[in-house]
């Protein structure tokens, strides 16, 4: 039995042959993932798709460094990472600075929340300043930890954990706010 790192060994190899239907079956494979980071992170649907389409044709032209010393999904998945935080630093727009967003007034407490509804996180999101945004989504849904997140980003720990803290008041805000509307 092959090892999890080993997975799509077979199409890998291929792939890094030049093999075209091989790289169309990997891309089939894991663009819907690697979209959803996008979109998540770039929260445009057209960027979304442009940062799919470079982190595929990085991962391809790099294709002969990948060793299987991780899922070949986790190693795709940083590229795509980068690419997005690339393109979102030359849009110069990555942190909103902590004095330009008022803190939110109200406690921390769970049964502050209204019943959720997937459109209104999905919509909050969308609602959020982008380096809040970037940083709750780095965070909360692709599993980064803060140092992690720190080294991506460029930044310190205190202030991703600061903006991951503010991300999430904002976010019970605007729920709030677009279940009572």
């Amino acid at each position: 039995m092959a090892s999890y790192h080993e997975i799509h060994r077979e199409i890998i190899e291929l792939c890094k042959a030049g093999n075209s239907k091989a790289q169309r079956q990997l891309y089939l494979l894991y663009s819907r993932a690697m979209f959803g980071i996008c979109y998540r992170m770039m929260n445009n649907r057209e960027e979304a798709e442009d940062m799919l389409q470079e982190s595929f044709i990085e991962a391809f032209m790099n294709l002969g460094t990948f060793r299987y010393e991780s899922a070949f999904g986790s190693w795709l998945k940083r590229i795509t990472v980068n690419k997005c935080i690339n393109a979102l630093k030359k849009k110069k727009a990555l942190l909103v600075p902590a004095e330009d967003i008022p803190d939110i007034a109200g406690g921390d407490s769970e049964e502050d929340l209204p019943v959720l509804k997937v459109e209104h996180i999905t919509k909050a999101m969308c609602d959020l300043p982008e380096g809040y945004r970037v940083v709750f989504s780095l965070y909360l849904l692709e599993g980064y930890d803060h140092a992690e997140i720190s080294q991506i980003l460029g930044i310190s720990e205190a202030t991703s954990k600061s903006q991951y803290s503010r991300a999430k008041k904002r976010m019970k805000e605007l729920i709030k706010n677009k279940s009572h509307g």
